[in-house]
């Protein structure tokens, strides 16, 4: 069943997205080379619980840490640690927090130092993707028009989108009904209505989509080790255009 949330809820849910956008804002500003994941945690970490949220990644499904943090051919869910960060890498954070009872989850996948033109491409239509998606979520469209936007403006940029993880809808619960898939043809899928709430997350790759996880059973990498490049928004589904709750 898909939850559709009141506006007091909204009001709850936009008071956990400003504390991602507000992480990752402050993550954005000491990625560097030498920093290593598992600081990056702590920082995250620390700045969430200044603010009054709890991080919600830690210890969902007995997940390690505050953030996810994927480096280059990571995808997703990669854990922070002693690994430092490099000249050229990219890195994907995803960060999760819960305030008053409801959820907020964001990502975007940062440069560390100069990184190669391919490399900026990938972000670039990443992020313009996940923003092809959310045009989408409008009410009265379908769910699968986001998905089909989302590929269509991948695919036509000569890259692919995961399959075997997507996006979310989320409020109460990190994770609510429904999924929602990167990839898909359109006008399929419930109907969207005012008060739903949803994560769009496009996952992109810079070769074949196909992924495998690591023994740590949560890191996701690209099987054929290409890049891959990750932004997510909350989003609240509304009349005209979607309203992003993950702002600072």
């Amino acid at each position: 069943m898909i939850y559709k949330k009141s506006e007091r809820e909204l009001a709850y849910m936009r008071d956990a997205g400003r504390i991602v956008a507000l992480t990752l804002r402050e993550l954005e500003k000491v990625i560097k080379p030498g920093v290593t994941t598992g600081e990056l945690d702590a920082i995250a970490e620390a700045f969430i619980r200044r603010q009054g949220a709890e991080p919600a990644f830690k210890g969902l499904y007995g997940y390690p840490a505050s953030i996810c943090a994927s480096v280059n051919e990571q995808v997703v869910h990669g854990i922070p640690g002693a690994r430092r960060l490099q000249e050229g890498d990219i890195i994907s954070i995803d960060v999760g927090t819960v305030l008053n009872g409801y959820c907020g989850d964001g990502a975007a996948t940062f440069p560390v130092g100069t990184i190669s033109s391919a490399a900026a491409r990938l972000l670039r239509v990443t992020e313009e993707a996940l923003g092809k998606g959310i045009e989408q979520a409008v009410a009265g469209n379908r769910l699968s028009d986001i998905s089909h936007a989302i590929q269509q403006w991948v695919e036509d940029h000569g890259f692919s989108v995961v399959r075997d993880f997507v996006g979310h809808g989320i409020g109460r619960k990190m994770h609510e009904e429904p999924q929602v898939p990167n990839f898909g043809p359109p006008g399929r899928g419930p109907r969207l209505e005012v008060g739903m709430t949803l994560a769009i997350e496009p996952m992109v790759n810079e070769g074949s989509y196909e992924v495998q996880v690591l023994e740590d059973n949560w890191t996701v990498v690209t099987r054929d080790g290409k890049l891959s490049a990750h932004f997510e928004h909350t989003v609240a589904v509304r009349d005209g255009a979607a309203e992003i709750l993950t702002r600072p």
